[in-house]
Order: structure tokens, then C-alpha cells, then sequence
């Protein structure tokens, strides 16, 4: 089990252009890239707890994690594999559905929980479990673990949430957050032009 992670106390708010920087030069890995090593149970500790660092309208905490080491994962693809035939998909779309756990070393589920309450909207629980993804991304990435963001067929399908990963109705995968050992640094690609996408209100 991880360790214990002693609280922090909250520091000032400064300017941290370190942070900055590191946020304007992230960027995902391609899951298929990733290998071995992946962290430890410990190592794993601060990246969840900073993921679960994230805007919770009503202390909710809508989301939950399901860690799934390699012999899950095993035990997905091959879940994976007989759910996808059960549906009719193609093999393209089939073994894709599979690779992503046959291939993969360590992926983190994050699993957005129902809450039922009428002071919060589902819409801000939705947007809170994905804020937890890219946090897990940013904290992992931040660790030094590359880090992939997925999702797929196989956690839309309600059968295989159930038996491949236990969830209860009302829950659902917001993402499958794949970690690993880079091993190809990948070339930047296009960023959105911020003179289209941002309007100015002054009044």
C-alpha cells in the first residue's frame, strides 16, 4: 500500500515561473511509446494525491481511482478481446480496444462516482473528474513518468466497467491515464491560435 502522505502547509500565493514554464511545454506521450519501469506504489503516493488536488464544488469528490498494475491489465485485454467480438466490432476496432491494456505497464482509471445532490450540478462533477485527469497527467509528467490520457470502447461498455473493473452503476471511466518510462520524446505539434480562440470583454 502507499505511504501515508503528511499534509503541507498551504504556501503564498508567487510567482512561479518555473511552473509556467513547465505547463507551456508539457505534452502527452503516445500510450504505445511507454514501457518499463513504471512507479512504484509509493512513488505513485504524491501523483494521486496531487491529481485529487483539484476544484470540488461541495467536497464531493465525485471521481475515484482504480490503479491497474500489468496483470490486470492482462486480464483486460483479454476481457477486452471477448467483449469486443460480443458486440460485432471490426478487428481493427477490436484489437485497439485490446492493445490498450495488452501493451500497457501501469494505467490509472479515473472513475467519475455518482453524487447525488441538488446544491452541485452534474455538469461541475463531470468537469471536476476531468480536471483530476490532466492534474494525474501534469503530477506524473511533473515526477518525471510520461503519461497518456485515453478512454476508448471498452470502458464505454457497461459490461466490461462491471467485470473488468468493478464499477457500480452510475459510475463510468473519465480516463485511463497510461504511465511509464518514455520511449520516444515526440515532436511538438500545433497549438491553438489564441487570437481565435479568446474574446475580449472590457465592458
Amino acid at each position: 500500500m502507499p505511504t501515508s502522505i503528511t499534509p503541507v502547509t498551504i504556501p503564498p500565493v508567487r510567482r512561479q515561473p518555473e511552473v509556467l514554464e513547465f505547463l507551456l511545454t508539457r505534452r502527452s506521450r503516445p500510450a504505445r511509446t511507454l514501457t518499463a519501469p513504471v512507479p512504484t506504489r509509493d512513488e505513485l503516493g504524491p501523483i494521486l494525491t496531487a491529481a485529487a488536488r483539484v476544484p470540488d464544488h461541495g467536497k464531493l469528490e465525485p471521481w475515484r481511482f482504480v490503479v491497474l498494475e500489468r496483470p490486470a491489465l492482462v486480464r483486460l485485454a483479454a476481457l477486452a478481446e471477448e467483449r469486443g467480438r460480443a458486440l460485432g466490432l471490426g478487428d481493427e476496432r477490436r484489437m485497439k480496444g485490446v492493445a490498450q491494456f495488452a501493451d500497457s505497464f501501469l494505467a490509472i482509471a479515473v472513475v467519475k462516482c455518482a453524487r447525488s445532490t441538488e446544491k452541485i450540478a452534474e455538469t461541475e462533477q463531470l468537469l471536476s473528474a476531468g480536471a483530476v485527469c490532466i492534474s494525474l497527467l501534469n503530477a506524473a509528467q511533473a515526477a518525471g513518468w510520461g503519461g497518456n490520457w485515453l478512454t476508448g470502447w471498452a470502458v464505454e461498455d457497461e459490461a466490461f466497467r462491471r467485470e473488468g473493473l468493478g464499477l457500480q452503476p452510475g459510475e463510468w471511466v473519465a480516463g485511463l491515464i497510461h504511465l511509464g518510462t518514455e520511449g520516444a520524446v515526440p515532436p511538438e505539434r500545433p497549438r491553438p491560435d489564441l487570437a481565435r480562440i479568446v474574446t475580449w470583454l472590457d465592458r
